[in-house]
């Protein structure tokens, strides 16, 4: 069993060097002290706030800048990339009729870092 993700959990991306917070827009409908979260609230800049420098190759602008410094990593401001809904969700639990998100789903960058969720933002509700 999974906890049940809330706004403001705290979100770690693979390439990124700060963690950040989840924001859940109340539109969902289902609040604990904050708005509790569905596979889909994975919109850059909406949901899912900068994780401060990416260090990815697969970011251009790294890429780029790296480059430019003959070969040593150069770190750049981190702007998420997100393709895909958070996977898994829980398959017995919606939240305005999405998978609720779990503390066990991960979120990918398109620039291959793995988002996670290091602490859900509440830890009473239990969810598969």
């Amino acid at each position: 069993m999974g906890l049940c993700v809330c706004g403001g959990a705290m979100l770690q991306c693979s390439f990124g060097n700060v963690p950040s917070n989840l924001t859940i827009l109340p539109q969902n409908g289902v609040m604990t002290s904050m708005p509790l979260a569905n596979i889909m609230d994975n919109i850059p800049m909406t949901n899912i706030l900068p994780f401060g420098m990416c260090t990815s190759l697969a970011n251009p602008i790294v890429a780029s800048a790296t480059s430019a410094a003959l070969g040593v990593l150069t770190p750049q401001p981190c702007m998420p990339v997100i393709t895909a809904p958070w996977a898994p969700g829980s398959p017995t639990v919606l939240i305005k009729n999405k998978p609720a998100l779990n503390n066990i789903s991960k979120l990918m960058c398109a620039y291959g870092g793995v988002i996670a969720i290091n602490n859900p933002g509440q830890s009473t509700i239990q969810i598969k």
